[in-house]
C-alpha cells in the first residue's frame, strides 16, 4: 500500500490544498475524510495546491470507519499526531506504508481515532505556540517519515 497523509475532517481549503501539494511533492497519497469546512473544488484548494492538485493522488471517505473499511491500512502502519502525543515524530519509526493522520485545525483528532493508536507529536521549544499550522505540520511529519527513503 502506498503511503499517505490523511486529514480528518479539515476546515480550511488552504492548509488542505498545501498538504495535496506536499503530497505531489513526496509521492504520497492524500486521503480526505469527511464533513469537510470547504467545498473540495474550492477555489483556494486549487490555489493553494496551485496547477498541481491535478496531480494529487486524492481519495476519500465518508468518516473514519469508512476509510478503515476502504483504505484497509494496517494498524501499525497508521501514526497520528497531537499536540500532546506521548512520543516525539523525531523518535517514532515509521514504516513505507505509513498513513499520517491529521485532526480538524480547531480542535484535532476525536478521543476515539486516536484511542489504541500510536500518537506522536511535533516538538516545540517555545512555550508561546500551542500549535503549528496543519499544512505545515503535515509537511515537517510527511519529510521525518520518509527521511531513510528521500
Amino acid at each position: 500500500m502506498r503511503p499517505a497523509i490523511v486529514l480528518h475532517r479539515p476546515e480550511i481549503a488552504g492548509n488542505t490544498g498545501s498538504v495535496g501539494r506536499t503530497c505531489v511533492a513526496l509521492d504520497l497519497d492524500l486521503c480526505l475524510i469527511r464533513p469537510y469546512g470547504f467545498e473540495i473544488t474550492d477555489r483556494n484548494v486549487r490555489r493553494a495546491g496551485l496547477d498541481y492538485w491535478k496531480h494529487v493522488r486524492l481519495e476519500e471517505y465518508d468518516d473514519w470507519g469508512d476509510f478503515l473499511k476502504r483504505r484497509a491500512p494496517r494498524p501499525e502502519a497508521i501514526v497520528c499526531f497531537e499536540e500532546f502525543g506521548p512520543t516525539s515524530f523525531y523518535d517514532a519509526s515509521y514504516p513505507e506504508d505509513v498513513h499520517l493522520v491529521f485532526g480538524q485545525e480547531t480542535v484535532g483528532l476525536p478521543p476515539e481515532i486516536l484511542a489504541g493508536q500510536r500518537v506522536v507529536h511535533l516538538p516545540m521549544r517555545s512555550p508561546h505556540i500551542r500549535s503549528l499550522n496543519l499544512a505545515n505540520a503535515a509537511t515537517a511529519a510527511a519529510y521525518q517519515a520518509l527521511r531513510g527513503v528521500l
